[in-house]
């Protein structure tokens, strides 16, 4: 799930998942040079982190999970990356 909230040119952007059995995700995306970043984890299980961004722009992003296994979110479009996977397309 991701939930935006547009304030003028930047926008907070919250992405959450719940994977099966992972102890650790990161995210890594467009928007830092595909940088990967730790999300936390809630007492439920749920993988959270909130970004700030840039609004009006759209960002290729995925999930890593702890095995190293690359991931889309479900509720974004996707397309074919170069390395022969898909990316998750977010539009902010």
């Amino acid at each position: 799930m991701i939930k935006i909230t547009k304030k003028s040119k930047k926008s907070w952007v919250t992405f959450t998942i719940l994977p099966k059995n992972a102890q650790s995700m990161k995210i890594s995306g467009e928007w830092n040079g595909w940088k990967d970043e730790t999300m936390k984890k809630k007492k439920n299980g749920e993988f959270y982190i909130t970004k700030v961004m840039d609004s009006n722009n759209s960002y290729e992003f995925g999930y890593i999970l702890d095995d190293g296994k690359w991931i889309c979110d479900d509720s974004t479009q996707k397309i074919m990356s170069p390395f022969n996977s898909q990316n998750s397309v977010l539009k902010v």
